[in-house]
């Protein structure tokens, strides 16, 4: 195998792993408004949990500023 294909497959590797980093710090955020929401807020859960879906970090920070009582 040469080097330039070993290279590719290294960077192909490690986006590989931060996309799936990215993804699970994504569904933590949602995960934890969700259960957040469903103790400390006036508004439904599940909207959120949808917020925070389409928009994590704009949505975590509109949870904390709107969202918590």
């Amino acid at each position: 195998m040469s080097p330039i294909l070993l290279q590719e497959a290294l960077a192909g590797g490690i986006a590989l792993l931060f996309g799936l980093l990215v993804l699970l710090v994504q569904l933590g955020i949602i995960v934890w408004i969700y259960s957040d929401a469903k103790q400390r807020s006036d508004q439904p859960a599940f909207l959120w949990a949808v917020v925070a879906f389409l928009a994590p970090l704009l949505g975590l920070v509109l949870y904390f500023i709107v969202g918590r009582r």
